[in-house]
C-alpha cells in the first residue's frame, strides 16, 4: 500500500517579495558551491603556512565536499520530515558557525574538522533550500521557470569562488575567504524568519520516516567511493589508498539498494531516479558540473604550471567564463520555455562541447585570446544552458513531499560530477607523456561524452513535458 503525503500549501501574500525569497535561496545554494572552491586556490599558502604534506592538503581539500556529497540524501529526507524552513535554519547556522571557526583555525586539525562541519550544515542546507524553493512557487509551471534559473547558480558558485580566492589570496589572507559564507549564512537566518514561506504540512506522523540504515549506507558509500576517486590525483588506481575506499565504497552502496528493497519507507523510493526525463536531467547535471570542474582544474594548471601564470592572473583568466554563464543564466527561463528542457539541454551539452573541442588545441605556447577565451566561453554559454535544463527535467513533476529528496538527488549529481569527471579524465590524460597533449586528450574525450549524452537528451526530449510557460510539448 503506497503512503499517501499532503501537499503543502502556501500563502504567498505574507511574503514581502517572491522574488527576493529566490534570490537569498538562490544566493545560499551558490554560496555552498562556492564553499568547496574556496581553498583550492590557496592550498600552497595553507599547506607553507601549516607544513603541510600532498596527503595533508587532499584532506583540507576533501573535507568539505565528502560529507556534503554522502549526506545530501539524508538532509533530503530531513527536509521532507521536519520540514524545509525548519532544516534550512538549522543547517545554515552549524554552516556559518563552522565557517567562523574555520577562519580562525590554529591548525591544520581544526582546519579539516570545520571544513567536515561545513560540508555536514551544507547537506542539511541544500535539500531544504530546494523544499523551501517549492513551498514559494506552488503552481509547477513557475516552479519550471524558477528550477530554469536556479540551475545555473551552482556552477556559477563554483567558478566565482575559485576567481575570488585568487584574488583574495593574492591581496589578503585566505582566511578571510571563510567570511562569505558566513556572512550568507547570516543573511539567510535573517530571511528564515521575514522572508521565507513556512509552508503548512500535514499531521506529522504522515511525513516520511527516516529511514536511518539507508542512510548510513548511502553516505558512508558516497563518501568513501569520493574519496577514493579523489586519491587518484596524486595516487595510482591500484594503490590501497584508491583501491580500499573506492571499493568499500561501492560495496556499501550495493547494500544500499539492496536494504532499499525491503524498507517500508525507502531513502530513495523505487523508480524516483530512474524515471527516464529525471534521470536524463541528473546525468545532463552530472556531466555539466563535471566538465565544469574539468576545465577549472585543468587550466588552472596549464596557466600556472606551463604559462607560468600568477594565482590572480589566472583568477582573472576565468573572468570572462563568469560573465558568460551569468549572461546566459538570465536567457535561461526564456530559452527553456522556448526549446523545452530536454531540448536545451542538449544544445547545450553540444555548444559545451563543441567549446571543448575548442581547447583541444593548447599547445605550450599557446596564446590565452586566440587559443583559449573562445573554447572557454563557449564552454561556459553551454553548461549554463544545460544546467537550466537538467534541473528542470531533474525536478519535474515533484510534489512537496518529495522536494527534499529532489534537491538531494540533484545536488548529489553536481558534487559526484566534477569528483568522477577529474578521476576518469585526469587518468586519460596521465596516458600521454607529455603533460599538455594529456590536457588535449581529456577535452577532446570530454567533447565526446557531451554529444553522446546530447543524443540522449534529443531522444528524450518527446516525452519531456516542460514545467515553463509556453514550453513546447514534444
Amino acid at each position: 500500500m503506497t503512503t499517501t503525503y499532503p501537499t503543502e500549501a502556501t500563502d504567498t501574500s505574507r511574503w514581502p517579495s517572491t522574488s527576493l525569497a529566490f534570490a537569498v535561496l538562490a544566493l545560499i545554494q551558490g554560496t555552498l558551491i562556492f564553499t568547496i572552491a574556496l581553498v583550492t586556490v590557496p592550498l600552497p599558502v595553507i599547506a607553507k603556512e601549516f607544513d603541510l604534506s600532498a596527503s595533508d592538503l587532499l584532506l583540507v581539500l576533501a573535507a568539505y565536499g565528502l560529507p556534503f556529497s554522502g549526506l545530501l540524501l539524508f538532509g533530503g529526507r530531513l527536509a521532507d520530515r521536519y520540514g524545509g524552513r525548519r532544516m534550512l535554519a538549522i543547517g545554515l547556522v552549524v554552516f556559518g558557525a563552522a565557517s567562523a571557526i574555520a577562519a580562525a583555525s590554529p591548525d591544520f586539525v581544526i582546519l579539516v574538522a570545520m571544513r567536515l562541519v561545513q560540508g555536514i550544515g551544507g547537506a542539511l542546507v541544500a535539500p531544504a533550500a530546494m523544499a523551501v524553493l517549492r513551498s514559494l512557487y506552488p503552481d509547477m509551471t513557475a516552479f519550471g521557470r524558477a528550477m530554469a534559473t536556479w540551475g545555473g547558480v551552482s556552477v556559477l558558485g563554483a567558478v566565482l569562488g575559485f576567481i575570488v580566492s585568487g584574488i583574495v589570496t593574492t591581496w589578503v589572507s585566505w582566511r578571510w575567504m571563510f567570511a562569505v559564507p558566513v556572512i550568507v549564512a547570516l543573511i539567510g537566518l535573517a530571511a528564515t524568519r521575514s522572508l521565507l514561506p513556512r509552508g503548512k504540512a500535514g499531521s506529522f506522523e504522515q511525513r516520511p520516516t527516516l529511514d536511518c540504515f539507508g542512510a548510513i549506507f548511502a553516505t558512508l558509500g558516497t563518501s568513501l567511493a569520493s574519496f577514493g576517486l579523489i586519491a587518484t590525483g596524486d595516487h595510482a588506481w591500484a594503490s590501497p589508498t584508491v583501491l580500499l575506499p573506492l571499493l568499500s565504497g561501492l560495496s556499501l552502496l550495493f547494500a544500499f539498494i539492496i536494504v532499499e528493497r525491503f524498507v517500508r519507507d525507502p531513502l530513495m523510493p523505487s523508480g524516483f531516479l530512474l524515471e527516464p526525463v529525471r534521470l536524463t536531467g541528473l546525468v545532463g547535471m552530472f556531466l555539466s558540473a563535471a566538465g565544469s570542474g574539468v576545465v577549472n582544474f585543468v587550466l588552472s594548471l596549464y596557466l600556472q604550471q606551463v604559462q607560468g601564470w600568477s594565482s590572480l592572473l589566472t583568477a582573472a583568466a576565468f573572468l570572462p567564463f563568469a560573465v558568460a554563464l551569468i549572461a546566459t543564466g538570465k536567457a535561461a527561463a526564456p530559452l527553456v520555455g522556448r526549446f523545452g528542457p530536454a531540448r536545451m539541454t542538449g544544445i547545450g551539452l553540444l555548444l559545451a562541447a563543441a567549446g571543448l573541442a575548442l581547447l583541444t588545441g593548447i599547445r605550450p605556447d599557446a596564446q590565452y585570446v586566440a587559443a583559449l577565451l573562445p573554447g572557454l566561453v563557449l564552454v561556459a554559454i553551454g553548461i549554463s544552458m544545460a544546467f537550466s535544463g537538467s534541473a528542470v527535467l531533474s525536478t519535474q513533476n515533484v510534489q512537496q513531499h518529495q522536494a527534499g529528496l529532489a534537491g538531494g538527488v540533484m545536488n548529489t549529481a553536481m558534487e559526484l560530477g566534477p569528483t568522477v569527471g577529474l578521476a576518469i579524465l585526469m587518468t586519460v590524460a596521465a596516458t600521454q607523456a607529455d603533460t599538455v597533449t594529456g590536457y588535449t586528450w581529456a577535452f577532446g574525450t570530454a567533447a565526446a561524452t557531451y554529444v553522446a549524452a546530447a543524443i540522449l537528451a534529443f531522444v528524450f526530449s518527446g516525452r519531456a513535458r516542460a514545467n515553463v510557460a509556453g514550453a513546447p510539448h514534444g
